[in-house]
């Protein structure tokens, strides 16, 4: 999928509409994360689907519950939505960035060879 040390760098024609794919894949995760949060919130809790909606951004955005937790079943979901929220951040930053991070290498990498010759 991404080009080799040995391989020229990407046009930046190229580069751009990777790093579009790679923003949309990081904003599909997002929203399935999203729609996750959001059935457990209505499942476990009862809770509308807006109040689902505005609880499960919240823990996804790093925020906290709004309303709360009355079911032990409810506590146990938001607690590993929590848990899985915080990874889903790191996971969806890895993606995003990744192209960013892979042709600052492979034009360091570009240089360094260009440099020993």
């Amino acid at each position: 999928m991404l080009e080799k040390k040995h391989e020229p760098l990407l046009s930046t024609r190229q580069f751009v509409l990777r790093f579009l794919r790679s923003i949309l894949l990081g904003l599909l995760m997002i929203a399935a994360a999203q729609l996750f949060g959001m059935w457990g919130y209505h499942y476990f809790e009862g809770f509308s689907w807006v109040d689902s909606f505005v609880n499960a951004a919240m823990i996804l955005s790093g925020m906290g519950p709004l309303n709360p937790l009355q079911t032990e079943g409810g506590k146990i979901f938001a607690g590993f939505y929590a848990l899985f929220s915080g990874l889903a951040f790191i996971v969806v930053l890895g993606v995003i960035f990744a192209p960013l991070v892979h042709r600052f290498m492979h034009k360091f990498h570009i240089y360094e060879d260009s440099r020993s010759n």
